[in-house]
Parts: structure tokens; C-alpha cells; sequence
């Protein structure tokens, strides 16, 4: 029997404005209407906090002294590729990503978000509420997106 591929020890922020609405963005290397959190791998001996501060800058532009980390996810959260995704995403190393989760209050303005990064990874972005969340991940990360939202509920606005 084949080994289980191990996770991508990874980093996330659900980032919020000031209206409490989430910052998402759609990947800049897929046409799917999916849109995402900023998130990504972690260095070698990273701490997560640095590691997602560090993703939020290279995807968003946005510095860390824009930024105020409110809390952190009590356990790390894992999500699996699908089986068509394994052997093209990360070289085909991992089975998925063990994400440490931030939610964090952003402290710019709009005008401080810049996709164009030195290597651009989101082509579009826009403010959602977390309610929609869910709904706007591909597939595969619904239930993820799901645990990401109970584990920040106590930040987010009350419906």
C-alpha cells in the first residue's frame, strides 16, 4: 500500500475591514468564479503568525503595520486536494495543507490593497460578508471555509 502524502504546513488570515466584511480574492491562474482568503505555505521553522503576515503581504500588498491580529484558530486546520489536484499542486508532495488560521482587523484603506505584486497571485478582490464564504470557495474547501468562520464567530457580525 502506498504512503499517505503528508500536508503543506501552512498560514491564513481572514482579514476584516472596518464594516466587519472579509477580504477575499480570486486566483490569478484559474477562471473559476471561486474566491479565497490569502493564505500559503510556511518556511521552514516560520511561526505561523510571521508566515501568514508574510502571504498577506506578497498576495495583497498590504504591510503587516496595516494590520492588527485580533486572534488565532484553536487548531490547525487541515483540508485534502482532490484526487485530480495531487500531482500538480506543490510537485505533487502533499495531500493538502495544515493551515494555522489568523483572523485580523485591517487598519488601511482600500487604496492600500495592490494585487500587483512582485508575483501576482489574485487577479480580483473584494470585501464579502463572512456568511458567504462558503459559498464562494471552490469545492473542496467548503468545509474548511466552514470551520474558519465557527472558529472566528465571536469577531464577526451577529445575523
Amino acid at each position: 500500500m502506498k504512503p499517505q502524502l503528508p500536508y503543506r504546513p501552512a498560514a491564513a488570515i481572514m482579514l476584516l475591514n472596518g464594516e466587519d466584511k472579509v477580504f477575499v480574492a480570486q486566483r490569478i491562474d484559474s477562471s473559476l468564479e471561486a474566491w479565497q482568503m490569502p493564505q500559503g505555505g510556511l518556511d521552514p521553522g516560520e511561526n505561523p503568525e510571521a508566515g501568514a503576515l508574510r502571504e498577506l503581504e506578497e498576495e495583497t500588498g498590504i504591510p503587516p503595520r496595516l494590520v492588527e491580529i485580533l486572534g488565532r484558530a484553536p487548531d490547525v486546520l487541515l483540508y485534502d486536494l482532490p484526487p485530480e489536484l495531487r500531482g500538480k499542486i506543490w510537485g505533487g508532495k502533499y495531500r493538502g495543507q495544515a493551515q494555522h488560521w489568523f483572523v485580523a482587523r485591517f487598519l488601511g484603506r482600500d487604496e492600500d490593497i495592490n494585487l500587483e505584486t512582485p508575483e501576482p497571485e489574485f487577479r480580483a478582490w473584494k470585501w464579502a460578508d463572512a456568511g458567504e464564504l462558503v459559498d464562494l470557495i471552490v469545492p473542496f474547501k467548503k468545509v474548511l471555509y466552514a470551520q474558519v468562520v465557527e472558529a472566528f464567530g465571536e469577531y464577526l457580525p451577529r445575523k
